[in-house]
């Protein structure tokens, strides 16, 4: 079969996910790596007594991938049938407050790292600055500075010979040194392999609504060792991500009240990108479905077709739930966690394209309703396949005090089923838009390895021009060079409506759109709020109290230009 597959595509490809031989040179084609990978998924299936299905399995699973109908997170694509078989994309390791757990835990990221995943950590545990340490009688340097030895780590480690590896770092609000960890980043050269978010919790939110102070907690102690006052601390979250991107937020009280497996720990980090919250040694492999091709033509338009996504969630969920059993877990705590709960987290992405296709505007009131109507279809279809998984293969071993485990609830398979990921460069092999994320600009600069940059123009302009008749050679000369289609009089205001772009969509439409999204998504989201350049620390603020009030378990806000490399940059002036 012939690949569709983009320039970009092909680079990517080529540089990250083909086999290369001792000298460097690619020795596999596009296809033969999904050829690969289906073959490794489905031997699987002879591992649950249906050892003669695993034929017609792989070839389902290989047209799925080939057709670009969904695509399984990149350590899959990468490892699978090969040496490392290191399948999961991220982790969460618990970092305790001693040295020997510490480098414990420094340990096992390298090995992380050194297989392709990406790793959480909650540095909530160790004790802050200046404490007392018994076994010395010296005084402790705090979270930020063995932050510092995860950071140095990850730099002298390359995930799989191609990609440095990424971290997310978290503290609780009530931490002693919360202020230090809040305003770290905003010297550009500290943590640049950190992602960082606060723990944000119930009581912290409800002193701001009442402009009280909340206490501090020495967690060795467990006593409390002081106050600040929430809207200060606030502020200052909010001045700092103004300033740098970071940190994020996530509130911690409601991503645990949704732990399924509340019996075997609390959710105390994420993975790199939040949207995945993990217990520790938990590993959850992430899988996406490329919404942007569920369409069938109709009356000389586009319909959604949502007995094509049906069937493939359906073999999405038994693709993931396969990976779980093939993958080489670096730890024998990691094997037993992603053994005992099943986690997977199925996804979607290509979602701007389709609502292109359907001509509907991103972030109005039908995107809203849509999002989450299709979001429970999804959610509906992947625990029926669940259900119907358990009863073929058994439920996850860990289900006994589960909220599954209550009379009248079917067994499932997997402890969750769903999560909204990013899909920064399954998104370009795809040749689609980036997970729920709108259109960053119609014409752009994407940075992916190494470096590389990748002129791209929207290939939907001209699809779309052609379909309602007014496509020229003008119009899309005129988008390359980073033209605003608005300018364009042969284009329908309801065409330029649809094709809204990133800075365009206010604040609080990305945030509905996060919260649609996240009403039917077992884990989290992943969903950067992007603000102009000229955005004030106030809107930061808003965007942050919005999430809370919405329903979403965390946020990212990105105010354009405040990091020195950003991963897509428009060719317009006006927001570079």
């Amino acid at each position: 079969m012939s690949l569709r597959l983009s320039p970009g595509a092909l680079t990517v490809l080529e540089r990250r996910y083909l086999k290369k031989d001792e000298s460097g040179r690619v020795v596999e084609t596009p296809e033969e790596m999904f050829r690969r990978v289906a073959a490794n998924i489905a031997q699987a299936e002879a591992l649950f007594g249906s050892p003669g299905s695993a034929r017609g399995i792989e070839e389902e699973f290989f047209r799925m991938m080939s057709s670009l109908e969904f695509l399984p997170n990149s350590p899959t694509l990468m490892n699978a049938g090969r040496r490392l078989q290191q399948l999961a994309a991220c982790f969460v390791l618990p970092v305790e407050d001693s040295l020997d757990a510490i480098f414990t835990s420094v340990k096992n990221t390298a090995l992380i790292h050194q297989s392709g995943g990406g790793t959480g950590f909650s540095f909530s545990r160790l004790r802050p600055s200046d404490d007392i340490v018994s076994s010395t009688g010296g005084l402790a340097s705090g979270p930020v500075s063995f932050m510092r030895v995860f950071n140095s780590t990850t730099e002298a480690i390359k995930q799989g010979g191609t990609r440095r590896g990424a971290n997310m770092g978290v503290l609780r609000v009530d931490h002693p040194d919360i202020l230090r960890f809040i305003t770290v980043k905003e010297d550009p050269s500290e943590f640049t392999n950190f992602n960082l978010s606060v723990a944000v919790t119930d009581e912290f939110m409800k002193a701001l609504e009442e402009d009280s102070h909340y206490s501090l907690v020495n967690p060795r102690t467990g006593t409390p060792s002081g106050k600040l006052k929430a809207r200060e601390v606030f502020q200052i979250m909010a001045q700092s991500a103004w300033h740098s991107g970071e940190p994020g937020v996530l509130f911690i009280d409601r991503i645990e009240r949704a732990n399924p497996t509340p019996r075997l720990g609390r959710f105390e980090a994420t993975n790199p990108c939040g949207e995945q919250p993990l217990l520790s040694y938990e590993p959850c492999n992430l899988g996406s479905i490329n919404l942007g091709i569920m369409v069938r033509e109709d009356r000389g338009g586009w319909s959604f077709d949502w007995e094509r996504l049906s069937r493939v969630v359906a073999l999405a969920v038994r693709f993931l739930d396969n990976v779980i059993e093939m993958s080489k877990y670096p730890t024998a705590e990691i094997d037993a966690m992603a053994k005992g709960n099943r986690k997977t987290g199925l996804g979607v992405m290509g979602f701007a394209d389709l609502l292109v296709r359907l001509r509907i505007r991103y972030g109005g009131p039908e995107s809203l309703l849509f999002a989450e109507e299709l979001m429970k279809f999804i959610s509906e279809k992947a625990w029926e396949t669940s259900r119907a998984l358990a009863s073929e293969r058994g439920p996850f071993p860990n289900i006994r005090g589960s909220v599954f485990d209550s009379p009248g609830v079917l067994p499932v398979r997997n402890a969750t089923v769903t999560t909204i990921a990013p899909t920064g460069t399954l998104s370009i092999i795809a040749g689609c838009s980036s997970g729920i994320e709108p259109f960053f600009s119609l014409s752009f600069i994407r940075q992916v390895l190494n470096g590389v940059r990748i002129p791209e123009v929207n290939p939907l302009v001209a699809e779309v021009s052609k379909e309602e008749g007014f496509y020229n050679e003008g119009l899309i000369e005129h988008i390359s060079r980073g033209g605003d289609i608005r300018d364009r009089d042969e284009v329908p205001e309801r065409i330029k409506d649809i094709f809204v772009t990133a800075y365009e969509i206010p604040p609080e439409e990305h945030i509905k759109m996060q919260a649609a999204f996240q009403r039917f998504t077992d884990n989290a989201v992943s969903k950067t709020i992007n603000l102009p350049p000229e955005a004030a620390v106030e809107d930061v603020r808003e965007a942050y109290l919005a999430a809370w009030r919405l329903g979403c378990k965390g946020i990212t806000v990105y105010r354009s230009g405040t990091r020195a490399e950003q991963v897509l940059t428009c060719k317009s002036p006006l927001y570079c």
